[in-house]
């Protein structure tokens, strides 16, 4: 399973897209992954391929809690402040392993059926379904639509968030890097800084 489900990469910008075609998500700071569940049997991969499963608890037993037997789901692995706001920090610790949830924005299988080759529009109707009114430990990521995608990143900016990823709404999913993913980063967050130490 995790072979067939390889990540799509967003394409790295400067300018957050404005037309009504884009789709328009906060980035938060944490570890990508992608959920599969097979009856009873939860993974969680990383972007990397590692089984990160027994990582993070609250995600497994969200996911396990969930009526549908067999899906895929891609997201973000955070943990979130008491503004809301995603910790790396407290995330890179691993003290809080317990209380990582998935900020979750894409859904790549469902009952069996493939739907990466679906708009990712229609993807995100059947993720909204998918976890209506459950647990927490994995979450709807919100996003906007259109001409707003400049102001969400000013926004953005002035929280100190990660950046914004757009995403057109009428494409599927394909794994690799992806022109119709566009990450438009935040230069003064703390994830920035955290790159450029890296080099």
């Amino acid at each position: 399973m995790s072979k067939a489900f390889d990540f799509c990469i967003p394409t790295r910008g400067t300018k957050v897209p404005h037309t009504p075609e884009w789709l328009h998500e906060i980035k938060f700071d944490g570890y990508r992954l992608r959920v599969e569940r097979n009856g009873d049997r939860v993974r969680l991969i990383t972007r990397n391929g590692y089984d990160w499963t027994k990582r993070y608890p609250w995600i497994v037993e969200s996911a396990l809690k969930n009526r549908q037997k067999h899906f895929v789901i891609d997201g973000e692995a955070v943990t979130l402040g008491v503004d809301g706001i995603s910790d790396f920090n407290a995330l890179h610790s691993g003290k809080y392993n317990d209380q990582v949830q998935l900020y979750a924005f894409d859904m790549l299988a469902g009952d069996g059926d493939d739907m990466r080759s679906l708009p990712l529009s229609m993807r995100k109707t059947n993720l909204a379904r998918l976890l209506a009114r459950r647990p927490d430990g994995i979450f709807v990521a919100p996003f906007e639509q259109g001409e707003i995608g400049p102001d969400l990143f000013q926004a953005a900016f002035k929280f100190g968030l990660e950046g914004l990823v757009s995403k057109r709404r009428d494409r599927p999913y394909r794994a690799g890097r992806s022109p119709h993913w566009i990450k438009v980063k935040n230069p003064a967050s703390p994830a920035m800084n955290r790159a450029k130490e890296a080099f």
